[in-house]
């Protein structure tokens, strides 16, 4: 398995910007996959980033435009930068690496939205 160690998340200020890493004990080129996933209190943990290992990207409606995932291959890191943020995206953010069909989660982080 990957160990993912993630940094990043706190406190903004709705409109503000955080920037989230992931960093592995390996390639990040070894997933097949890499998501960011975020589950904010009493709803369903929902997938808001996801990037393959040729570079496809994906996002849904909620965040478009606003969130971008991006990927260091010399630091073995991926990246969810966050803009323009609103107090729906408060919650638990964690990266996930799947490779051959086995599933690494780092320890996630919160990321809190408020004035």
């Amino acid at each position: 398995q990957v160990q993912l160690v993630q940094s990043g998340g706190g406190l903004v200020q709705p409109g503000g910007s955080l920037r989230l890493s992931c960093a592995a004990s390996g390639r990040v080129s070894s997933c097949n996959a890499m998501n960011w996933y975020r589950q904010a209190p009493g709803k369903r943990r929902g997938l808001v980033a996801s990037i393959t290992t040729v570079g496809t990207i994906e996002y849904p409606d909620s965040v478009k435009g606003r969130f971008t995932i991006f990927r260091d291959n010399a630091e073995n890191t991926i990246y969810l930068q966050m803009n323009s943020l609103k107090p729906e995206d408060t919650g638990i953010y964690t990266c996930n690496c799947v490779r051959n069909g086995v599933v690494s989660w780092g320890q996630g982080t919160q990321v809190t939205v408020s004035s």
